[in-house]
C-alpha cells in the first residue's frame, strides 16, 4: 500500500460485513430497491455493495444523466448484474412530478436516498442556499411523505459528520434532515449515517487534485483543516450496514479516532505529489502559483497553502456530541447514536422556508434564522467569503 492510500484505510469494515452476511442476504435477496442519487460516489458504491446480495429489482434515480451512464457501463462491465435483475436508471430530479410516478410504480422494500447538496461550497447567497435547502430538506420531506403512504421495510438516507455541532448551512440542513427522518421512526424503519469525507469522491478537493495535475494547473488547499476520510468502497459498506443493522432511528458513524485519524489536507496534497513523482514547489500566492513555469521546472509542481477564511469552515470534524446517546462497543467498525422520539411538523418547516424564499427583501441571514429555529445548536461561521472565490 502506498503512502497516499495508507492515509485513508484507517478502519476495516469487512469484519462487520462478513459477520452480517447471512442477515444481509435474508434482508436483500429478491427485494425491490429504489436508490435516489445513485450516480454519485457514495450512491454508486452502495449499489455495488447491495447487488452482491441479488435484489430482484433495482431502480436508480439521479438528475446526473452522464453519471447514470457511467454507472451502468461500470456495472455492466463487472459481473454484478450477470444474474439479470430488473435494472433501470432514470435521469430524474427527486423534486419533480416524474419522480412520483417512479415511486408509485411499485412497492419498495428498500428506499435509499443519496440525493443532496454535500459541499460547504453550496452556501454563498440567498439563491444558492435556497437550492441547498430545497434539495436537502424539501427532498427529504417529499420522499418521507411518499414513504408514509407506501412504506418500505427499510429507509436509509445519508447524512454527514458536519451535522454534529454544525457551523455551516449544509451541515445544519443535514441535521434538520435527520430530525425529519427520525420523526418517522415509529411509522416505518429509518436509519442514517454520518461519516467522513470520501477520498477522491466526485467534486471533492482531492478529486480536484487529479484534474489540476492533468491540466497542469497548480494545487491549492488550506493548511489548517483536517478531516476524517474513508475510501469509496468503505462509504458503500457503511451505508449498507447502516440500512439493515441496529434499530429504527439509529444514526451510524465509523469508529475513527478524533485525535489519531483526522488528516490535514496539506499532508494529502504533499503525498499526492510525491506519489506522482513530483517535488512540491511552495508558493506564496495564487498569482505566483498560476505564473509557475512548468517547462523550466518539469519535476516540480506549484502548490499554494493558505489559512482558511471562508464561511462555514470548521478546522476539524466530529461524528457525535457528548449530549448524544452514542454506543461504540456493539460493532467492530461502526458506532451508533440512539435517538429520542422527535415531533416536527413538515408543513411548518416548509412554510417557514417558503416565506423567506418568496420574500424579495430577505437574505441569507433570514434563512439561517429559520434553520436555527429547528437546529438550536447551529452556530454559523460567517466571514463574508465563500469557496467560489478560491482557486
Amino acid at each position: 500500500m502506498n503512502k497516499l492510500n495508507s492515509n485513508f484505510v484507517k478502519i476495516n469494515f469487512d469484519k462487520d460485513v462478513f459477520s452480517s452476511n447471512k442477515l444481509l442476504n435474508s434482508k436483500i435477496n429478491n427485494l425491490n430497491i429504489l436508490v435516489i442519487g445513485g450516480a454519485g460516489t457514495i450512491g454508486s458504491s452502495y449499489i455495488k455493495q447491495i447487488l452482491k446480495y441479488k435484489p430482484s429489482k433495482i431502480i436508480v434515480v439521479d438528475f446526473n444523466e452522464n453519471g447514470l451512464t457511467e454507472l451502468t457501463r461500470d456495472l455492466r462491465s463487472s459481473n454484478l448484474l450477470d444474474y439479470n435483475p430488473e435494472y433501470i436508471t432514470y435521469p430524474v430530479n427527486l423534486l419533480s412530478d416524474t419522480f412520483d410516478k417512479i415511486y408509485n410504480s411499485d412497492t419498495w422494500q428498500v428506499v435509499a436516498n443519496f440525493s443532496a447538496h454535500k459541499h460547504v461550497r453550496s452556501e454563498k447567497d440567498k439563491i444558492s442556499v435556497e437550492a441547498l435547502i430545497k434539495n436537502n430538506i424539501y427532498g427529504a420531506i417529499k420522499l418521507l411523505n411518499l414513504c408514509e403512504v407506501n412504506p418500505p421495510k427499510y429507509f436509509f438516507s445519508v447524512s454527514t459528520d458536519k451535522a454534529a455541532n454544525p457551523v455551516n448551512i449544509m451541515g445544519a440542513s443535514k441535521s434538520l434532515m435527520e430530525k425529519l427522518i427520525l420523526s418517522k421512526k415509529n411509522n416505518f424503519r429509518v436509519s442514517t449515517a454520518r461519516f467522513a469525507n470520501v477520498a477522491f469522491s466526485n467534486g471533492s478537493l482531492l478529486d480536484g487534485f487529479i484534474y489540476r495535475l492533468n491540466k497542469k494547473q497548480p494545487l491549492s488547499c488550506p493548511d489548517d483543516i483536517k478531516r476524517f476520510f474513508v475510501t469509496p468502497e468503505q462509504s458503500g459498506q457503511i451505508c449498507l450496514l447502516a440500512t439493515f443493522l441496529g434499530d429504527s432511528g439509529n444514526i451510524f458513524f465509523p469508529k475513527l479516532d478524533f485525535y489519531k485519524d483526522q488528516i490535514y489536507f496539506k499532508e494529502i496534497a504533499l503525498d499526492f505529489l510525491e506519489e506522482n513523482g513530483l517535488e512540491p514547489e511552495l508558493v506564496k500566492s495564487e498569482k505566483e502559483a498560476k505564473e509557475f513555469d512548468f517547462n523550466k521546472n518539469p519535476n516540480k509542481y506549484p502548490i499554494y497553502f493558505f489559512k482558511t477564511d471562508t464561511s462555514g469552515e470548521k478546522t476539524y470534524e466530529e461524528f457525535y456530541t457528548e449530549e448524544e446517546d452514542y454506543e461504540i462497543k456493539i460493532y467492530d467498525s461502526l458506532g451508533l447514536i440512539n435517538t429520542q422520539n422527535i415531533k416536527i411538523s413538515f408543513e411548518d418547516v416548509k412554510s417557514d422556508f417558503d416565506e423567506v424564499f418568496n420574500n424579495p427583501n430577505s437574505d441569507k441571514s433570514d434563512i439561517i434564522t429559520i434553520i436555527k429555529k429547528y437546529v438550536p445548536d447551529f452556530i454559523h461561521i460567517e466571514t463574508g467569503k465563500h469557496l467560489d472565490q478560491k482557486m
